[in-house]
């Protein structure tokens, strides 16, 4: 009995002719051609650009049917097979399989104007298999004529990247910023009332209070949340969406950008505006560069938290060890019973490939590079270091907060117990006693290893009382006159 073997491959067309394609695929000839075209990386855009896509394409169809020029059958069709994209990205057991239909590299056309002829073709060919039709058969619904209506790729893609960034910015970052603050607050109030040694130089200087050493980190976080918040709003107010090809909204209609804005707004809960003027929006990246900068500057504060609570919890025996930080894994594979602070480390990681990301992004922004008269020639490797950091950072967060923050400790003996031996205490002698008197005690204290107490009153300088009242630690840590 003979057999049929399936066909592996079907043929579509596209505007330079017969195409072969993977029979399961539901992209179509141009999709194919890129993926032949730029087998660089084996790293596609990542799903949120994706799912901004499917999201901008089924807004653009919302707008287009309420401007009377696409029908509402095609509208109706695009909107459900947006919507199947989207809910299989948003699905941890289907990501996969949807995203296997946008495979092409990060490193292909800078317009990304095979990524979003990859969405016009899914889009198109799902809609047409759901009609009744057949794949590639463009009819009802067309990937240029109707998915792609009042766009262009350069003004699509830098609205999609900045729609995925927002929704990331809203979704995860912020959230994680909040929690990551809750927690650092908790610490603030339980320890202020513990008072160690301060250092500048990595050398001993005055006391201060544990609980202000974190409210500092606390402080640091706030600012990373609004830091995160004027990103978002930056990226949401300059949508490109309505400019098509150099920014004129050749091929569209004058309300078809603000009708898109409310439709994304309506959808995300992130208020979108159109771009005050078009040419900048579409011939820059400044937006985004600004954003981006927001965002590093998060990656430092956290990188410097994460450092100074690694350094605070060296030892145990031979370091600072003020802190315990939670044991999380063994350290070494050498040394039995060693714990590090791996946390820390993979927080300090996450910066330098922030740094990282803002070379490239602002690279990839500039005049000369990627930023050449009227379109950015490198936005798809901006979309993905953007959304990128934001992972990085939501994550980093995350884990911050739940597996250092919240079960860190402080060894209340040894950080109370340094601030006697520290020969900084003598700075609020300087006024009484004069500088360089104060200046003499402490390297005869480091010389005999008494304390600043002990010389003073040796030498009959203070009486106890007197002396009391000035070496009064936690009184050292609030403003004096």
């Amino acid at each position: 009995m003979a057999t049929t073997r399936m066909k592996r491959t079907r043929i579509e067309q596209d505007s330079m002719g017969a195409m072969e394609v993977p029979s399961i695929a539901l992209y179509g000839a141009t999709t194919q051609r890129a993926v032949l075209n730029f087998p660089v990386s084996g790293r596609p855009l990542p799903p949120s650009i994706i799912f901004a896509f499917a999201l901008l394409k089924r807004s653009a169809a919302i707008a287009n049917t309420k401007l009377k020029l696409l029908d509402a059958f095609q509208s109706d069709l695009i909107v459900r097979a947006c919507n199947e994209v989207m809910e299989a990205l948003d699905n941890p057991d289907t990501i996969d399989s949807m995203m296997k239909h946008f495979p092409i590299d990060v490193f292909q056309t800078g317009s990304g104007t095979s990524t979003n002829m990859n969405m016009n073709e899914v889009i198109s060919n799902i809609a047409c298999k759901e009609s009744g039709g057949k794949i590639g058969s463009k009819d009802p619904v067309h990937p240029n004529d109707h998915v792609n209506m009042g766009q262009s790729s350069n003004d699509t893609f830098p609205t999609a990247m900045q729609l995925a960034a927002c929704r990331e910015l809203r979704e995860s970052l912020i959230p994680a910023l909040k929690g990551l603050r809750k927690s650092l607050k908790i610490k603030v109030k339980k320890w202020d009332n513990i008072v160690t040694i301060g250092r500048t130089h990595l050398m001993d200087a005055t006391p201060v209070r544990m609980g202000q050493i974190f409210s500092g980190y606390e402080s640091a976080i706030e600012y990373s949340i609004l830091r995160a918040e004027r990103a978002m709003m930056r990226l949401a107010e300059n949508m490109p969406i309505g400019g098509t090809a150099v920014g004129t909204g050749i091929n569209t209609h004058p309300k078809f950008s603000a009708m898109v804005c409310r439709e994304l707004t309506r959808a995300t809960k992130v208020s979108f505006k159109e771009a005050k003027n078009h040419f900048e929006a579409q011939a820059t990246r400044d937006c985004v560069v600004e954003a981006h900068g927001e965002l590093k500057t998060i990656a430092t504060s956290i990188s410097k938290i994460a450092n100074d609570i690694r350094w605070l919890g060296s030892g145990p025996r031979c370091g600072l060890f003020e802190l315990t930080l939670p044991a999380v894994q063994p350290g070494s594979s050498i040394m039995p019973g060693k714990v590090n602070p791996v946390i820390c480390e993979s927080a300090m990681q996450v910066f330098c490939q922030v740094a990282g990301n803002d070379v490239a992004i602002t690279t990839a922004s500039s005049g000369g590079i990627g930023s050449i008269l009227e379109l950015n020639l490198c936005m798809p490797l901006i979309a993905e270091r953007l959304t990128e950091t934001i992972m990085l950072l939501s994550s980093t967060a995350s884990i911050l907060d739940e597996k250092l923050i919240q079960g860190l400790e402080v060894n209340k003996e040894i950080a109370e117990g340094l601030v006697e031996q520290s020969l900084m205490v003598g700075t609020i002698l300087a006024p009484v006693i004069g500088y360089d008197q104060t200046s003499a005690i402490a390297k005869e204290a480091f010389k005999t290893g008494e304390t600043i107490r002990e010389i003073v009153l040796r030498k009959g300088l203070l009486d106890e009382e007197e002396l009391d009242g000035y070496l009064n630690y936690p009184e050292m840590t609030y403003p004096h006159t």
